[in-house]
């Protein structure tokens, strides 16, 4: 399979290519260069592997949530070039790849995400691991991170910039079965990659105009709500 997948959902813009079992990637943790920086990375990548767009089987990209900015670029980029290739797309959650790099990089089992939203607010949701893959249990959602509440019926990994953002009311002590990463875990494009390489075997494409963010705060969010 051959597959490019791009993010810039937040701080960080990546872009990784899968080819057969390889994946190969650019990474900057550069805020707000996205907009300089994708188109290159992309090119670099299938330049050095000596393929056209046209050789892809499809392009992934994460769809949000995460800065308003940045899924927008991301989401242009991709429409833009899945209509000129003639390619389809997969759009990838945000959140769940920050999950797939906590399994790919802490083989954390359960984590649960947490995402600076501003505003006092976070982007959350919990995925569980099945066969290498985070999937998710409940919903992505946007509330304010004093609302936030995890089941107890298990230990979680948290990573998301949430936990260090908010981190006078996301207090240990008040999750003590969440395991809070100190440094910040970053989404990259390689992650992506496996979660859009399963997508694309299941049927799950979108054609150029399907391709479209979620930004999740056009959703009500609603009041002290518990994640199973």
């Amino acid at each position: 399979m051959k597959m490019l997948a791009i993010d810039s959902s937040a701080d960080a813009t990546s872009a990784a290519l899968l080819l057969d079992d390889e994946i190969t990637e650019k990474f900057i943790l550069e805020p707000r260069q996205a907009s300089q920086r994708i188109l290159g990375m992309m090119d670099e990548l299938l330049t050095q592997a000596g393929i056209s767009l046209q050789q892809l089987d499809a392009l992934a990209f994460a769809r949000g949530p995460g800065s308003f900015t940045g899924v927008r670029i991301a989401t242009g980029v991709i429409q833009g070039t899945a209509f000129g290739a003639d390619l389809p797309a997969l759009a990838i959650s945000s959140l769940r790849t920050l999950a797939q790099a906590c399994w790919h990089r802490y083989q954390a089992e359960n984590v649960v995400v947490a995402v600076d939203a501003r505003m006092h607010e976070i982007y959350t949701a919990c995925y569980e691991e099945h066969n290498g893959l985070m999937q998710l249990t409940g919903s992505e959602q946007v509330m304010a991170a004093a609302d936030l509440k995890i089941s107890q019926d298990r230990s979680w990994l948290g990573c998301g910039s949430g936990w260090q953002a908010y981190s006078e009311v996301l207090q240990p002590q008040n999750f003590p079965h969440i395991r809070i990463k100190a440094q910040p875990v970053h989404c990259h494009a390689s992650d992506m990659l496996m979660l859009a390489q399963a997508d694309f075997l299941a049927g799950k494409v979108l054609s150029a105009e399907q391709a479209l963010p979620r930004y999740l705060r056009n959703n009500v969010a609603k009041k002290s709500v518990v994640i199973n």
